[in-house]
């Protein structure tokens, strides 16, 4: 079964996944060690790779640290087509649908798409879609683009919708890393009930009852980065809100 095909499982079955996301240029070697650790111990569903600065080598130094001692599914969540390595299990093929920046919607994919082609990577496009978090976020600078107002539902669920439409397999909601505000689980309901591909969610999730809200709003993956690097010790508690959700409902 590819990562793919037991994500739309999951979706099938409500069962609600778990994923940490490491900034290689942020986390701090204590912190990964640990980071790690409590991965493995709490079954967390998918480690994501990836943020706005990465380098290469410091890419696949931590994929192959990761891969040493874990079966976790590694995605690739590149911030720019050169965060791409083979260390990788699959990558989000990331178009930034609520923005306006031609080469985040096609002009980085080209230039990425004969590495993804020849590479063993399971590609998962995915429709990205920033949110306003209430306050300027490295997403927002780095992608020269405006997040669509925290409070314009409509409007977040038409652009996820035509992610759909175009025959994207996935979307995502995010509320950009460090944001002051997650998306709000009104935001995250509407879009979850208008679309059918699954649905993951990240960005300001700082705490396991923000996370089991999301969850029982309709996100599918529940994706926690920042709150984890300056509190490794919180994956187990965001772990247990999540999966726990998942055995009630």
């Amino acid at each position: 079964m590819t990562i793919y095909e037991d994500i739309v499982e999951a979706k099938k079955q409500s069962t609600k996944k778990f994923g940490v996301l490491i900034d290689p240029d942020q986390i701090r070697l204590q912190s990964f060690e640990t980071v790690l650790e409590q991965a493995i111990h709490h079954r967390v569903d998918y480690f994501f790779i990836g943020g706005s600065l990465v380098v290469n080598n410091k890419l696949d130094d931590v994929l192959q640290t990761i891969r040493q001692q874990s079966t976790i599914p590694l995605i690739l969540f590149p911030g720019n087509s050169f965060q791409l390595s083979h260390e990788a299990d699959a990558l989000l093929f990331l178009s930034l649908i609520s923005g306006r920046n031609p080469e985040l919607l096609i002009g980085k994919h080209v230039v990425a798409a004969p590495f993804l082609k020849k590479s063993s990577l399971e590609v998962m496009s995915t429709g990205y879609i920033l949110i306003d978090g209430g306050k300027p976020t490295t997403v927002s600078y780095m992608s020269n683009t405006t997040p669509i107002p925290a409070d314009k539902y409509d409007i977040a669920l038409c652009t996820a919708l035509a992610g759909e439409l175009l025959g994207l397999k996935m979307i995502y909601l995010e509320g950009g890393s460090g944001a002051q505000n997650p998306v709000s689980t009104k935001l995250v309901k509407t879009v979850s009930d208008g679309i059918s591909v699954p649905l993951i969610v990240g960005g300001g999730i700082k705490t396991p009852e923000k996370a089991q809200a999301i969850a029982a709003a309709g996100a599918d993956i529940i994706i926690v980065g920042n709150a984890i690097e300056h509190n490794p010790l919180l994956i187990g508690e965001m772990a247990d809100a999540i999966h726990s959700y998942s055995r009630v409902n």
